[in-house]
């Protein structure tokens, strides 16, 4: 069965809203782990509007499954990256002014820095992710200086206005899915993804694990942070 990578960044933006200590996104994490989520995802920001330090080491030491660390080429966050040492990074573009990741990395433009980061991960036994756009040159890029993964970017098909656009997205996608697996890449999906757009992703071959977290941290404020990702989980089957 599809992994899902629950989000836990906007526990912690709620946190921030009031400069305390609750709500605490690890307590969070635990909880999603409880109720099945097989891996955990955070973005450490350059702004550190949500995620911080403390909280990336804490997660580390805490839970039972998988940390996958979000972050920019900044470098003091590389380093600290290299420090905690998390299962997986998944390399990301990032603009302050953003409200949430608007697209997917430049590996084509970024590939001179991207190349010695990549490799000083890999021999640090860090797994290397590149969220990128379903783009069959990005993807082309993206293996060529040596990631394992790919995390396709489902955000245009999640926004899409219209049925023939929201087609045209899937299609993209699912064609990016089949483009990875031929250059050896290993897959995963995220960004946008909800209750009722996730199951047609969770279906396209190749895809090992989706990261969502808005939409499991939304109807959690109704539910409950363990049925919320129960309910998820039962979608992806």
């Amino acid at each position: 069965m599809i992994k899902l990578g629950v989000n836990v960044d906007h526990v912690a933006t709620v946190r921030e809203t009031r400069g305390i200590s609750e709500p605490d996104p690890v307590a969070a994490a635990v909880l999603a782990e409880l109720a099945g989520a097989d891996g955990i995802t955070v973005h450490l920001r350059e702004d550190r509007r949500h995620i911080r330090e403390r909280d990336v080491r804490l997660l580390k030491e805490t839970i039972k499954t998988r940390l996958n660390l979000e972050l920019a080429l900044a470098p003091e966050i590389l380093d600290f990256a290299l420090e905690i040492k998390p299962y997986a990074a998944t390399f990301v573009p990032e603009k302050r002014e953003e409200l949430t990741t608007e697209g997917g990395l430049d590996v084509i433009s970024h590939r001179l820095k991207l190349e010695p980061v990549i490799r000083n991960f890999k021999e640090a036994g860090i797994i290397v992710s590149l969220f990128i756009d379903p783009d069959l040159d990005q993807i082309e890029a993206a293996a060529a200086i040596g990631a394992q993964f790919i995390e396709i970017h489902t955000g245009r098909y999640c926004d899409a206005k219209s049925e023939k656009e929201e087609k045209k997205e899937f299609t993209l996608i699912d064609h990016a899915c089949i483009s990875a697996a031929n250059f050896g890449l290993r897959i995963n999906a995220g960004h946008g993804l909800n209750y009722r757009n996730v199951a047609p992703v969770a279906k396209l071959p190749g895809i090992e694990e989706l990261n969502i977290g808005h939409s499991i941290i939304a109807h959690s404020i109704y539910v409950g942070l363990e049925r919320a990702v129960r309910e998820m989980k039962a979608l992806l089957s």
